[in-house]
Formats: C-alpha cells, sequence, structure tokens
C-alpha cells in the first residue's frame, strides 16, 4: 500500500467520501452557474435584484444538495428509483388537478418556498428507473421484444402526461433521453430505425392534423412550428421572438458589444431575456467568443461525466451518469438550437444559466447522483 492510499484510508469515512467527490466537475458547475449569475445582474441593469440573488441562493443550497446526495451510497438510490419515478408520477398527475396555470400552462404546484415543476424531476427519476431495470435485467435479454415493451411504457407514460400540461418541450425531452439510455443500454439498433421511421409519420400527421377536428397539439404549438419554418411572414407577431434573438445574435460579433452593453436585452426587445432567451444575451454582450466559452464548459461537464462512467464497473452507476449527462446535453443543445432559430421554441430553459427554481435544483440533484456513482465505485 502507497503512503498516499494509507493516508486516503485513515481518514474518517464521512470525510473520505468528500475528498472522492469529483471536484473538478463542481468546480465546472459552478462556473457556468457564474456566467447565469453574471447575465441575470446585466438583464436587471446592474442589479442583483430581482434574479441574480436568488438565483445564487438557490444555487447555493443545489450545491449542499448535491454534496448531501453524494455521501449517500449508490446502491440506496438503485433500490429508490422505483419509489422516485412512482413520485414523480404521482405528482404529474396532481399537477393536472391543482396544479397553478401560467400562460395557459398548468406546470407547477407550489410548495410554499418554492413552485416545483414536477415534469423537471421526471427528466432524472426516468433516468433513474431506466438505469436501475437495466442493471436489473440480464444484457442476452436487453433486446427482446417483451423486455423493450415495459421501458417503452415506462417512458411514454409520464411523456404523456407531460404533453396534456401542455409541454412540448419537455415531452420531447423525456422521449429523448428515455431513447438514449435505452440505446446506451444496447438495445439493438432496428428498433431506433423503425421509431424515427414512425417518428416521421408522426410529424407528417401532425401537420396534416392541423385545423381538423382531430387536429393533434394546440394552436399555439402550430404557430411555433410556422414560426420557426418562416419567422419573417410576421415578424411583428409570431415571429417577433426569435427575429430579435437573431439580432442580438448577431449584433454580438466576434467580441460583443461588452457587459451591460446589449441594446436587445437593455432596451427589452428580447423576449424572456432572464428564461429561456439568456444566451442571446450573452451573445451579444460577449460575442462568439462568450458563447463559445460556455459551450467548451458545457461540452467539459459532458466529457468529466463519460469518463467518469467508463471506469465505473457498476453498471447501474455508469448508465446513470451517462442518462444525467444525456439529459444535460439536451438541455442546452434544445435551447441554444432554439435561440438561434435552428429548431422551434419550445421553452427549454439554458441549464444553470436560465432564472429558475426547479430546474436549477433539479439538475445539481442529478448531478448529486452522478457524485454518488463516482463516490462510491468500485476501487
Amino acid at each position: 500500500m502507497s503512503y498516499l492510499e494509507y493516508s486516503v484510508k485513515s481518514v474518517p469515512t464521512g470525510l473520505r467520501k468528500v475528498l472522492f467527490i469529483n471536484w473538478p466537475l463542481a468546480l465546472l458547475l459552478t462556473t457556468v452557474a457564474g456566467f447565469g449569475f453574471l447575465m441575470l445582474y446585466s438583464v436587471a441593469g446592474g442589479s442583483f435584484n430581482p434574479w441574480a440573488e436568488l438565483q445564487i441562493k438557490r444555487f447555493g443550497v443545489g450545491m449542499a444538495a448535491m454534496i448531501a446526495v453524494a455521501m449517500v451510497p449508490i446502491w440506496l438510490w438503485r433500490n429508490l428509483s422505483g419509489v422516485a419515478y412512482g413520485v414523480s408520477l404521482l405528482l404529474l398527475v396532481a399537477v393536472m388537478s391543482f396544479g397553478d396555470e401560467n400562460k395557459g400552462a398548468q406546470r407547477w404546484i407550489d410548495l410554499g418556498f418554492i413552485n416545483l415543476q414536477p415534469s423537471e424531476l421526471m427528466k432524472i427519476t426516468l433516468v433513474m428507473f431506466l438505469a436501475a431495470y437495466y442493471d436489473w435485467l440480464p444484457e442476452k435479454k436487453v433486446s427482446r421484444p417483451i423486455w423493450v415493451l415495459l421501458p417503452v411504457v415506462i417512458i411514454l407514460v409520464p411523456t404523456a402526461l407531460v404533453l396534456k400540461q401542455p409541454d412540448l418541450g419537455t415531452s420531447i425531452l423525456l422521449l429523448a433521453a428515455g431513447g438514449g439510455l435505452m440505446f446506451l443500454a444496447g438495445v439493438h439498433w432496428a428498433y431506433f430505425a423503425a421509431v424515427i421511421a414512425a417518428g416521421v409519420g408522426l410529424v407528417a400527421a401532425v401537420l396534416q392534423s392541423k385545423g381538423t377536428p382531430w387536429q393533434m397539439i394546440n394552436d399555439y404549438q402550430y404557430r411555433r412550428i410556422d414560426t420557426f419554418l418562416d419567422p419573417g411572414a410576421d415578424p411583428l407577431g409570431a415571429g417577433y421572438h426569435i427575429t430579435q434573438s437573431k439580432i442580438a445574435l448577431g449584433s454580438g460579433g466576434w467580441t460583443g458589444r461588452g457587459f451591460m452593453q446589449g441594446t436587445q436585452s437593455r432596451l427589452n426587445f428580447l423576449p424572456e431575456k432572464h428564461t429561456d432567451f439568456i444566451f442571446t444575451t450573452l451573445a451579444e454582450e460577449f460575442g462568439f467568443m462568450g458563447g463559445i466559452s460556455l459551450l467548451t464548459l458545457y461540452a467539459l461537464i459532458i466529457l468529466f461525466c463519460v469518463l467518469s462512467a467508463l471506469i465505473n464497473k457498476d453498471r447501474f452507476a455508469s448508465l446513470l451518469t451517462l442518462g444525467v449527462a444525456l439529459n444535460f446535453f439536451l438541455f442546452f443543445a434544445v435551447n441554444m438550437s432554439m435561440v438561434m432559430g435552428m429548431a422551434p421554441v419550445v421553452g427549454v430553459p439554458l441549464p444553470l444559466v436560465s432564472y429558475g427554481g426547479s430546474a436549477m435544483l433539479v439538475l445539481l440533484l442529478a448531478f448529486g447522483l452522478v457524485q454518488s456513482a463516482h463516490v462510491h465505485r468500485p476501487r
């Protein structure tokens, strides 16, 4: 035994777990959140109120929760995954009955100290439950039809509940994250080819159903699709948001206009500048260099998660880590594509940067699971 190994083993168990935390990953998360604090301060006109101060407090609570989750053995999280998924399902049902409504969508439950969005919780508990399922299932059975059908049902039930809120963006993320984890678990590619073909048919059916008695999605969702295809058709109406977003992105150039010097955000041309469209504020003030810096930090977070999963010999822990990384990737990929006009506007926040309590706290809890998998991996 080396001197370093002896030194670590001589440390009390609780403190030893703290030493085993992936601190570079924690530092990356803090740096990304720092971008968010900076931009929230800017869009408020140089004030910590009403957004930056509360966001900083939430991040502090979230980091404490992340470390607390990391201290719990990963096998306990595996055993609780079914309970966590069931509770999330119940909350999705509950939000349909007595959830708070905002801008035509019923997605939140007021807990007093926070407005909880159950669909955010489902993004993580779905990954937990699927990881536990594939940890339990022998690898030779992974691609057998009966064992493929069960995880499909596990994915589709919460997706349908979220779609009724209505929340098309989160529904797409649940489908993508669940399907991605099935692929990572080893489900045969032919199933995914069939799903892609069916998806193309479904998109065609959605477009054909517009204006008919069997219309498949809401009118405002059709307007988002029309705006995505041709935002210039109604630049002062449905296409206003994405048009202003593109103006802000383009005006930033290589190095940006300077901190708190963005005209689109300062003069309130940008919609939802503190939530869904906060990336455009960053790009306007710090330019291409600021945008690529944030994207690099996101890529490093994904890299650290993938490396942690690869060295972990526990199947549940490895799949869980990859599932959280996939969810995180989908978050920022969809948001950035949305504000750049490469995807329809579906209301997905920029992780750790956009203002919001549920999204940040749940995401940090998810990284707490990643840290638990890293701390308690077989050594």
